[in-house]
């Protein structure tokens, strides 16, 4: 079986199709709403939309069901350091840097140099914890 941390590339690159899939139907939507009445073009919303709606897909998830699709599909999930399940503020927080995809990688290479796996968790006293086990 892959590494912990293998997995957790996988299940991040299935959350980009997930969310991306997503934001097509919303982005969809959206122009049949205001490209007709011609207020605003949609492309001037579409860097909100998929910023909000990203990070509403990583906090609501693992809030409440402790993983996004990806996680899940990879057997993974979010907890805190001392076991329970995240509240609001952990999961904000830690999904901060997904906002627009690539922050992520400061994330972890900064919690790499800090012997740890991101800085995002350290900050929020969060770990991402094989399911399998």
């Amino acid at each position: 079986m892959a590494t912990v941390f293998t997995r957790r590339i996988i299940a991040y690159v299935i959350d980009f199709f997930v969310v991306s899939a997503f934001m097509w139907i919303v982005s969809f939507l959206v122009s049949l709403i205001f490209s007709p009445l011609d207020v605003i073009p949609v492309y001037n919303m579409f860097p909100y939309l998929v910023s909000i709606l990203g990070l509403a897909y990583f906090v609501v998830l693992e809030k409440y069901k402790g993983a996004t699709v990806g996680k899940a599909l990879m057997y993974l999930e979010v907890k805190s350091r001392n076991g329970y399940n995240i509240n609001w503020a952990q999961a904000i927080v830690r999904n901060l840097t997904k906002i627009l995809w690539f922050p992520i990688i400061f994330d972890w290479l900064v919690g790499r140099i800090m012997n740890t796996d991101r800085l995002f968790g350290k900050i929020t006293r969060t770990v991402v914890v094989n399911v399998l086990q």
